[in-house]
């Protein structure tokens, strides 16, 4: 039955992993204006300063700083919040990583910007195992209680590739196929499992000069010529996308509005497609 607010998510907990910064922070607020309690579980420890940034602030909302890539420290994170919240009813697996690498660089072999062994384990713990670690710590509480929302974040590159991008968008394909089998598994128990695959969103603070000087150098053009297509003449929408319409979309799935939305992934992109 549907409360005073159309998505009615009022007295829900959301844990958000990656809270602190980016797209994260922007879910984070839009399920607090929604009136949800929530969870930010980062490294980051300016996941602290965004709590107070929250509709409700400390009364309502927790930071537990979380390395997603490890078994213990999300285990840990689950059963903090199960002890102070007593349920879970949103998992958004945001936190993430990304480091711009050719699978082989001819101009410069074994480079500073060819795929080493050291930064396709980084991105593969935390995107990928990260993803798993929070899903099924979270799935065991959502199972006890037959009820569930797990909102998996994967990227436009995971669901067709990009140039200089691979073991990224491996792992976001990953995703994609962790949203469709999980949902075959847990949806019998009353768990929706859905994923969110945005394309080129506006800058959030999280684009550095070192990774722009990267994916610039694996695509063969300039820093600047990078930044121009941002603003791309490949979308069709001739913008970028920004974080509040990936944390609308978000909020959205994780409502009862979205009940039988499960085992598909949205492609956010405002139209852009790699061919």
């Amino acid at each position: 039955m549907m409360g005073e607010s159309w998505l009615n998510l009022e007295n829900k907990v959301a844990i958000i992993t990656g809270g602190a910064s980016g797209i994260g922070k922007e879910i984070a607020i839009k399920l607090a204006e929604q009136g949800a309690s929530v969870v930010i579980a980062d490294i980051n420890s300016d996941g602290e300063k965004v709590i107070n940034q929250l509709s409700g602030g400390r009364k309502r909302h927790l930071f537990l700083q979380t390395d997603v890539a490890k078994k213990d420290s999300v285990r840990k994170m689950v059963e903090n919040v199960i002890k102070i919240f007593r349920k879970i009813d949103i998992l958004v697996n945001n936190a993430g990583i990304n480091i711009p690498r050719l699978l082989v660089d001819p101009k410069d072999p074994n480079g500073k910007y060819e795929l080493n062994e050291q930064d396709f384990d980084l991105m593969v713990a935390v995107n990928q195992k990260g993803t798993f670690f929070c899903t099924q710590e979270v799935a065991r509480e959502m199972i006890k209680n037959g009820y569930g929302v797990i909102i998996n974040m994967s990227s436009e590159a995971g669901l067709e590739g990009s140039e200089g991008q691979s073991c990224y968008a491996g792992t976001k394909g990953a995703i994609y196929a962790f949203t469709r089998s999980w949902a075959k598994e847990l949806g019998k128990y009353g768990i929706r499992v859905v994923g969110v695959a945005p394309g080129i969103i506006e800058d959030t603070g999280l684009r550095t000069l070192e990774y722009e000087e990267a994916l610039a150098y694996t695509r063969g053009i300039t820093v600047e010529k990078l930044r121009e297509n941002y603003e791309n003449k490949s979308i069709p929408l001739g913008r970028a996308g920004r974080v509040s319409e990936i944390a609308d979309l978000v909020c959205f799935l994780a409502s009862e509005r979205a009940s039988y939305i499960h085992g598909v992934t949205y492609n956010i992109s405002g139209g852009k497609s790699r061919g």
